[in-house]
């Protein structure tokens, strides 16, 4: 091994590490697992708007508690999926019994985007910290 090479392997260990030691990659990984999912019932919502006796669907209210236990207990790698529910919160709008509200969708949908694409912000920065790590260069 020539002393480049040797001086460069600690240095790249050393990048490496707070990536697989850190929550940051598998806890995005969960929440953009979420996200999306809500993203799905917000457009099932959407579609079904007009349509009579449907219930709003959302992820479980229980996710993000779960979530969070498993993070504080060290287990993010055992932490629940999300799934979908019938969103408990939600109050009926129609005689019909349909209890979407079109306005409070298209906001959830607003805020369900910034939050997806805040979260694959910090895993492509993630990604780009080990391909700097395993390459030696740094990328933009």
């Amino acid at each position: 091994m020539n002393a480049r090479l040797a001086r460069a392997v600690p240095i790249q260990a050393a990048m490496v590490d707070p990536l697989f030691s850190s929550d940051n990659f598998p806890l995005a990984e969960k929440l953009m697992d979420a996200s999306a999912l809500r993203q799905n019932a917000i457009a099932a919502n959407l579609a079904n708007a007009e349509t009579p006796g449907y219930h709003r669907m959302d992820v479980a209210p229980d996710f993000a508690t779960q979530l969070a236990a498993s993070v504080a207990n060290g287990e993010i790698d055992n932490a629940p999926k999300p799934s979908l529910v019938e969103d408990p919160n939600a109050r009926a709008v129609r005689a019909d019994g349909n209890n979407v509200e079109i306005e409070h969708e298209l906001l959830a949908m607003n805020q369900s985007s910034v939050e997806y694409e805040y979260l694959t912000d910090i895993v492509s920065s993630n990604i780009k910290q080990l391909k700097m790590a395993i390459s030696g260069q740094i990328t933009t």
